[in-house]
């Protein structure tokens, strides 16, 4: 049995994420086998125990996911020229607070902004559920390269869609030259497409339409995982809350 770099194991074992781990061991809050680690690049076996300090956990338990029901014209990541990060939407007065919430709403904190990241991305002509999230641990099951987490779709096309086209959608396109995973489409109405993935190609949706014969005339992400948008208004966001998981 070989060794393993321990922050390359903490990331494989959701303890956290690896850049996370590095600065865990630099801190001198990992132990292995009740041993404390502070030294980078240590590497141990996938069998022993490891475990985190108090003061690790504590900081872990205050990260904060965020859900925000993205509009069209925002870009999920980085800005680009003439168009905005949807991050700007995460502010104070765009807080959605139900009527009669499930626990106590959680206040905003500017420090809840500090190293906040999309964990996946939603193009800029679509809308609906996006995440973000200072959590190693939720952005590698959510975009990790061994994620299976269910991302659902409704999709508004033009064009005629016979079941043999409806059946290539399901599977037996390629993108890019490899094929994709098996999905889940079905009519939702008329002129709308219920898509389920579990993996997320750029503009994936829109390119598997036009392979068949069809327009993509709008796209809402409606779940990721367990996680639905439900009522949260075009524009506004949420905290996740305690005992949601996706």
């Amino acid at each position: 049995m070989e060794k393993i770099r321990l922050s390359k194991l903490m990331s494989e074992q959701g303890i956290c994420s690896r850049r996370e781990a590095d600065r865990f061991i630099e801190l001198g809050w990992v132990f292995v086998d009740g041993e404390r680690i502070s030294e980078l690049g240590t590497k141990i076996f996938p069998t022993q125990k490891i475990t985190l300090n108090r003061a690790a956990q504590a900081q872990q338990t205050g990260l904060v996911t965020i859900l925000l029901n993205k509009p069209v014209g925002y870009v999920s990541g980085q800005p680009e020229p003439d168009y905005q990060p949807a991050v700007v939407l995460i502010k104070p007065e765009n807080l959605f607070t139900p009527k009669q919430p499930a626990q106590p709403a959680k206040r905003f904190q500017p420090a809840h902004l500090k190293n906040l990241a999309p964990a996946g991305r939603l193009d800029i002509d679509s809308q609906g559920l996006l995440v973000f999230t200072q959590d190693g641990r939720i952005a590698k099951q959510l975009i990790g390269e061994d994620s299976r987490i269910e991302k659902e779709y409704l999709v508004r096309v033009e064009g005629n869609l016979p079941p043999a086209k409806l059946a290539l959608l399901n599977h037996g396109l390629s993108l890019d030259g490899q094929a994709l995973k098996p999905a889940q489409v079905s009519w939702q109405n008329q002129d709308q497409l219920r898509f389920i993935l579990q993996e997320g190609k750029k503009r994936q949706i829109r390119r598997m339409c036009e392979l068949v014969g069809l327009k993509v005339t709008g796209l809402k992400r409606v779940r990721i995982g367990r996680i639905k948008l439900r009522d949260l208004p075009e524009g506004k966001w949420r905290y996740l809350q305690d005992g949601e998981i996706f």
